[in-house]
């Protein structure tokens, strides 16, 4: 019996890579010259640290950036409001990775809904669906990339 597994993953090390080309770009550009601005990362949380609030959406938009250029998409990130103390001012981003109860559930249903002869089930971060028929799973790869949830979907572990 054919089964698939819906899952949301990023790849980690070109998220590290992406904070480090936009830590170095930061460091070099003229608008942040003097203004201790960097980024810190720890796995799965990334600190903007900045003089000014401006600055900050700067360095947000020069993150997103390199994160699309290597591929990671945004969708996964949950951006915090911005802390502003004193002389510096501080952001934190969260990238999320997994599917939340909630989106598997939207997730179930949508399948559900489509009418296919397949089957899917909420296993812990992840969606398996099963089915009779490779071309249903295929069918329902389709129509999932059609639905717009707030996570990027990859589709992994298909086995006939």
């Amino acid at each position: 019996m054919p089964s698939m597994d819906v899952v949301s993953e990023i790849d980690q090390h070109e998220v590290t890579n992406a904070v480090d080309q936009a830590n170095r770009e930061v460091t070099t550009r003229f608008d942040f010259k003097g203004s201790d601005s960097r980024y810190d990362q720890d796995k799965l949380k990334i600190v903007l640290r900045s003089g000014t609030e401006f600055q900050l959406q700067q360095m947000l938009d020069i993150l997103q950036g390199k994160l699309t250029k290597r591929g990671v998409d945004i969708r996964c990130l949950e951006t915090k409001e911005p802390v502003i103390s004193g002389k510096t001012a501080t952001q934190e981003i969260l990238v999320k990775e997994g599917i939340e109860t909630e989106i598997a559930r939207k997730i179930v249903k949508a399948v559900k809904d489509s009418k296919l002869k397949v089957q899917a089930a909420i296993q812990g971060d992840q969606v398996r669906v099963s089915g009779k028929k490779r071309d249903d799973l295929q069918q329902v790869i389709a129509m999932l990339r059609e639905v717009k949830l707030e996570v990027p979907l990859q589709f992994t572990n298909f086995r006939d």
